[in-house]
């Protein structure tokens, strides 16, 4: 497993305990964050969780020889750079030489049966129109180092998966905190508006891009997220199968800030500014993208052309009870949580 400590990876190991007991989980870790992963180690039953030191960006994962002794049957690979304003250089590294690492090492396991990766909805970059989960190569352009590292990330997934490596891949859309308790590691994308919401008393002004009645923004709370994971990868249908965890409903921006501002308990003036005037606005007049708490990056996803297709998601997911929940039925949840978690920053661990 990698992205243990962090949120998604230690959230879906409780999961997969629950359907095998029997489950143990190798975690690799790099050292500067031993301590918080001997926290979170501590809220399994003891011998689950072990750990070894090393690096997804190193040659052969860092992995000291003779340190591992024991046969590996699965592998999930959450670790990667979540950050919009990340740098080319840090993005591909992470990205795509530490999934290119993870191939190798998955490679030599004898007893392997099944890789899975962790992928993005936002491959897609800028394709305008229906993305389906069998796409990936389609002459799009991306909006930032992020996407497109993860694209050339899937990218060598999928070479590998041509070559024999029993792989499924998985693309979250923009991931909150749980939709029951609201529950995050970080605050951003859709937070940022709730915190741009909630500074402002009574009436709030929120700029609108383009047409946010034709666009939509989709959201998927952690728990369905990982649910959908936990289900799937035990399933034998998923093998060579890419999923969209996302919702087949998402709302519109209009929508989307109506349903944010009633969770905010505030009236929202929206005041029509183009898309390229608001980044300009943002990037070059000093301190407005510090003072309204909304980055320059993010504005690419309100005025985003991209429709995803859930059809292997929804097929396979068929009879288990897992649904993505409608937005408006957890929203308050979600800015409840926020407001009680002052102390919660918008970047994850890297």
């Amino acid at each position: 497993m990698t992205g243990f400590p962090g949120f998604l990876a230690t959230e879906l190991m409780k999961r997969i305990v629950l359907q095998k007991p029997e489950a143990r989980f190798l975690c690799l870790i790099q050292p500067k964050f031993q301590l918080l992963a001997e926290e979170q180690k501590a809220r399994f039953p003891a011998g689950k969780v072990q750990f070894v030191l090393g690096d997804i960006v190193e040659e052969d994962l860092g992995i000291k020889t003779g340190v591992l002794d024991q046969p590996i049957d699965e592998i999930f690979h959450f670790a990667a750079v979540y950050d919009l304003n990340v740098a080319e250089a840090q993005a591909f590294k992470i990205n795509v030489t530490g999934t290119e690492n993870m191939i190798a090492f998955a490679n030599k396991q004898s007893e392997l049966k099944r890789f899975h990766y962790v992928s993005t909805c936002y491959v897609s970059g800028r394709h305008a129109g229906i993305f389906r989960e069998t796409d990936l190569e389609l002459g799009q352009s991306f909006n930032n180092f992020y996407e497109s590292t993860k694209f050339e990330a899937e990218k060598r997934v999928r070479q590998a998966m041509v070559k024999g490596l029993k792989t499924t891949i998985y693309r979250p859309a923009v991931v909150v905190g749980n939709s029951q308790t609201g529950e995050t590691q970080k605050f951003d994308g859709p937070y940022f508006i709730m915190q741009w919401l909630l500074r402002q008393p009574g009436l709030a002004i929120l700029p609108r891009l383009c047409h946010p009645e034709r666009y939509t923004l989709n959201i998927v709370p952690s728990d369905f997220v990982l649910d959908a994971m936990a289900y799937l990868s035990q399933s034998e249908r998923s093998l060579g199968k890419t999923y969209h965890l996302a919702d087949s409903q998402p709302l519109t921006i209009e929508k989307l800030i109506s349903t944010l501002g009633k969770a905010c308990e505030r009236n929202v003036l929206s005041i029509p500014l183009p898309k390229a005037l608001a980044k300009f606005a943002v990037g070059s007049i000093p301190g407005l993208e510090r003072w309204l708490g909304i980055p320059r990056s993010s504005l690419d996803y309100f005025a985003h052309a991209t429709n995803y297709s859930t059809d292997a998601t929804q097929g396979d997911l068929a009879g288990s009870g897992i649904e993505c929940p409608k937005f408006s039925t957890y929203a308050g949840v979600l800015v409840q949580f926020m407001k009680t978690h002052p102390e919660l920053r918008s970047r994850a661990l890297i």
